[in-house]
């Protein structure tokens, strides 16, 4: 799909050619490791695709209209999921020979670690599943595998940040009040930094916990300086940039589709000319963006997922 792989030695010589591009810009380079479960596809992977309970996530692929033969889910056993726990780990080992400074645990929008803690998405009947502190166990213990790792090769200096999406829409999905939870969880941890995944940065907690107060304060709060908050969020323009930055709420701010559509973002705000931010995207001249080719037809299609403001003639 276009995405680099970190999986095995075979990775090796273009995770290093990835991380001394990033480095050599003066830039700390972190690898995001993630596990798409039931979202995986034997297209590109060759496996069958794991979910927590297959036939929930069967049953939302069928209602995205992608179920068929290459996507169709299998439970996990215990056995593959401490495979995987495993393999998280073996990701970190190889971001730290290949030069990484840190990695991402990316336990968010959808994907395995998030599906795990969901009780949308999890309903399993054993150790794994069930009560809040079953559906935390795979979280925490990726988490765990991670830091060992950092241990193993006495790289104290190693980053290691965890992803997450605070709530999720179904009526048995992630709430704020579990979110909560997982962050004084993690706080226990030897993470750097926690990274919220959103659509829209000021955007306020649905339900439980804080309803009405912006997420991100509601973590930052919880925070209290102990760890680094990342936020994003639909931030486009320099006065977006500007309020998300005075409004306190995290200690980083992270920009896509600003960056897809500015392959100059950094200089232009780096010298003061915020207002030559480009806001929306041409279809007639693909070489203007930092848009890769396999995500251009989805960036200039009207209603996509990416949803940019597309130029019109």
């Amino acid at each position: 799909m276009g995405q680099p792989r970190t999986l095995s030695e075979n990775d090796i010589p273009s995770l290093a050619e990835r991380a001394k591009i990033v480095k050599d810009q003066g830039a700390l380079a972190i690898c995001q490791i993630v596990h798409g479960g039931l979202f995986g596809n034997r297209q590109y992977s060759g496996k069958t695709p794991l979910s927590p309970s297959a036939e929930v996530g069967n049953k939302e692929l069928e209602k995205m209209g992608i179920l068929n033969d290459d996507t169709r889910n299998q439970d996990l056993t215990n056995e593959d999921i401490l495979r995987i726990i495993k393999d998280f780990a073996h990701a970190t080992e190889l971001s730290i020979k290949t030069g990484y400074d840190g990695i991402e645990i990316h336990a968010a929008n959808n994907f395995l670690i998030q599906q795990f803690y969901s009780g949308y998405y999890n309903k399993r009947k054993d150790e794994w599943g069930g009560s809040l502190e079953k559906r935390m166990r795979f979280p925490l213990e990726v988490v765990d595998a991670c830091c060992k790792i950092r241990d193993k090769y006495n790289k104290p200096e190693f980053i290691i940040g965890y992803r997450l999406s605070p709530e999720e829409p179904f009526e048995d999905g992630i709430t704020m009040t579990e979110t909560l939870a997982l962050v004084r969880e993690l706080l226990k941890k030897p993470l750097q930094f926690i990274h919220v995944s959103q659509s829209k940065f000021f955007q306020e907690a649905r339900r439980g916990e804080g309803a009405g107060t912006p997420r991100l304060k509601l973590i930052h709060d919880e925070l209290k300086g102990k760890m680094a908050l990342i936020g994003v969020g639909g931030l486009l323009s320099n006065e977006d940039l500007n309020k998300a930055l005075d409004s306190g709420y995290a200690d980083f701010i992270a920009v896509g589709r600003a960056l897809m559509l500015n392959k100059d973002l950094g200089t232009l705000l780096k010298e003061g000319k915020g207002d030559k931010i480009n806001l929306e995207i041409d279809p007639e001249h693909p070489e203007q963006f930092n848009i890769p080719k396999v995500l251009w037809g989805q960036s200039i299609q009207e209603g996509s997922w990416l949803n940019f403001k597309i130029k019109k003639k």
